[in-house]
């Protein structure tokens, strides 16, 4: 079993930077890809970036790329993401999600996630 806690959202101006974390419980975190995922109003959950277990790949939508930034401290326990240059199209709630020994961007292969931290950019 994995819980997830993301930390570090907030309210910030168009062309800011922002960094996330998510806080994850249990001895096997290095175990584990981590990905994070967003949902706007309205909209589905949509995938923003990924990082394997053992930190070698990673993956970033294309909205996002060049932009946000994923990486972990497995020492820690943690995942995070910068977020720099940001758009008011990246206004939604933010989650963290976990999935055992395996690579995707699918929201349906995580089999963990955390409650979500809103962010919001405006204009």
């Amino acid at each position: 079993q994995v819980q997830l806690v993301e930390s570090g959202g907030g309210l910030v101006q168009a062309g800011g930077s922002l960094r996330l974390s998510c806080a994850a419980s249990g001895r096997t975190f290095s175990s584990y890809t981590m990905g994070w995922f967003r949902q706007a109003p309205g909209k589905e959950r949509e995938f923003v970036a990924v990082l394997t277990w053992s930190g070698g790949s990673t993956s970033y939508a294309d909205t996002v790329k060049g932009r946000f930034t994923i990486s972990r401290d497995n020492a820690r326990n943690t995942l995070y993401l910068q977020m720099n240059s940001l758009k008011p199209e990246d206004t939604a709630v933010y989650y963290c999600a976990a999935r055992f020994r395996s690579f995707g961007l699918g929201v349906n292969g995580y089999d963990y996630w955390g409650q979500g931290t809103q962010v919001t950019v405006s204009s």
